[in-house]
């Protein structure tokens, strides 16, 4: 049975983490988290998901638990997940990071952590959005620079991040597959006059409204025709889903810093 730690335990993607653990087979949840000074310090995990009690205190700080673990799952924010790695790093902990809107200097931080333990960072865990990663690269591959390409993302008023991470990497595996740096080509919005599109911009669209949970659409736009994909999540339980598919994968493997496509085997 796989012990897992679950930091930011009392969010909406915490507390429906724990619910995911509880009804997944071989890993039990042993040890949760939460920011010092938050109101669910102190009270059963359980209690605070929905459930019965566990007999699980939510710590405010995963020093305080780590040891009992065997895999850290994270989905909190950048820094804080910084900061969890961090200690993870010197027990060589295996995690899993769901956060959102690391900066390049913070993603060159994970890089080096990682090599002193596994982890699974991803911005979406969704299966259905990662196999649109591997979908979308080989689309840009074959229709090449002849047809333009834009990514529109659409997500609930509440979020605090924008573009989300999960259109952001598309952005990136579009620009890498048509040779491109997204740094270099990503366009974030458009207004005024902009003039003619260039060829090789990548257009990025954002839309913040109401409770959508996550849509995603890559549109490859030619003379005279245009091919669309899109990912549509319904609900979060696809997300959590893939998480704790994560934690069970991310034990025991060898230090180095992996995303859904090594779990899922969409790689090679």
């Amino acid at each position: 049975m796989i012990k897992a730690i679950v930091v930011g335990a009392a969010g909406r993607m915490g507390r429906m983490i724990v619910n995911a653990i509880q009804g997944a087979e071989g890993i039990t949840c042993v040890g949760a988290v939460e920011a010092a000074g938050n109101p669910a310090v102190g009270k059963d995990v359980g209690a605070v998901a929905g459930l019965t009690e566990l007999g699980v205190r939510i710590e405010g700080d995963l020093e305080l638990v780590i040891q009992q673990g065997e895999v850290v799952i994270d989905f909190t924010t950048a820094d804080a997940s910084l900061k969890n790695m961090e200690i993870a790093a010197q027990l060589h902990k295996p995690m899993v990071v769901g956060s959102t809107g690391f900066s390049t200097q913070q993603i060159e931080k994970v890089g080096k952590l990682t090599k002193e333990l596994p982890c699974v960072l991803a911005p979406n865990m969704s299966v259905g959005v990662n196999l649109m990663f591997r979908i979308v690269e080989e689309v840009a591959k074959i229709l090449g620079p002849n047809y333009d390409c834009e990514i529109i993302e659409a997500h609930h008023r509440m979020k605090k991040d924008a573009p989300s991470g999960t259109a952001l990497r598309l952005g990136e595996v579009i620009a890498q597959a048509l040779g491109r740096k997204w740094a270099d080509v990503g366009v974030y919005g458009r207004k005024g006059l902009i003039g003619e599109r260039s060829g090789e911009e990548i257009g990025m669209q954002v839309i913040r409204a109401g409770d959508i949970v996550g849509d995603h659409t890559v549109l490859f736009g030619g003379m005279g025709e245009r091919l669309e994909i899109t990912h549509r999540a319904h609900t979060r339980d696809t997300f959590t889903q893939g998480a704790v598919r994560a934690a069970k994968w991310v034990v025991n493997r060898k230090p180095g810093l992996y995303d859904m496509g090594d779990v899922l085997g969409l790689k090679g």
